[in-house]
């Protein structure tokens, strides 16, 4: 017998982040973006100025990984780096000019996707929708599994990564 997938919430979550992540990459790429630089852009996007570290916390990923993102938006003109003075060991991440330019079109192009996202959707199932999100969110922030596949906490497994 095969496995019914579409009730599956995490199935239906799953396929929409994709849509929505591929919506996203295909409108980026006209400007010469990737919806892999949304986690920066958001960090950077008050003017404010991070370290590698605090951006990988932020999107959640490995510093490797934001390395890489972070060499490709530098080689688009996206990002520049400044020595930190507090540890000059390591440097300070801000958008540049071209990136605080871009940031006005980024905003349009989230806003034109969450619109046809939610094309079907009345104001009050928005609204639902959105809170049903932020509290399954929240719900699968609190498991304690999470902590051990994250390397995060390992009082929970007893174990290091």
């Amino acid at each position: 017998m095969a496995f019914d997938r579409t009730p599956s919430i995490g199935f239906l979550t799953n396929r929409a982040a994709r849509l929505l992540v591929r919506a996203l990459d295909v409108r980026l790429s006209g400007i010469g973006m990737r919806a892999a630089h949304m986690p920066v852009f958001m960090a950077l996007s008050g003017g404010d100025a991070l370290t590698q570290k605090q951006l990988a916390a932020f999107a959640e990923i490995e510093q490797p990984t934001m390395a890489a993102t972070l060499a490709r938006m530098e080689a688009a003109g996206l990002i520049e780096r400044e020595v930190d003075r507090a540890d000059r060991r390591s440097s300070l991440v801000r958008l540049s000019q071209e990136g605080l330019r871009k940031g006005e079109l980024v905003q349009a192009i989230v806003e034109d996707i969450t619109a046809l996202a939610q094309s079907r959707f009345n104001e009050e199932e928005a609204v639902a929708y959105r809170e049903l999100v932020v509290k399954m969110i929240g719900a699968l922030e609190q498991d304690p599994m999470r902590a051990s596949m994250d390397g995060a906490d390992t009082t929970q497994t007893g174990q290091a990564d």
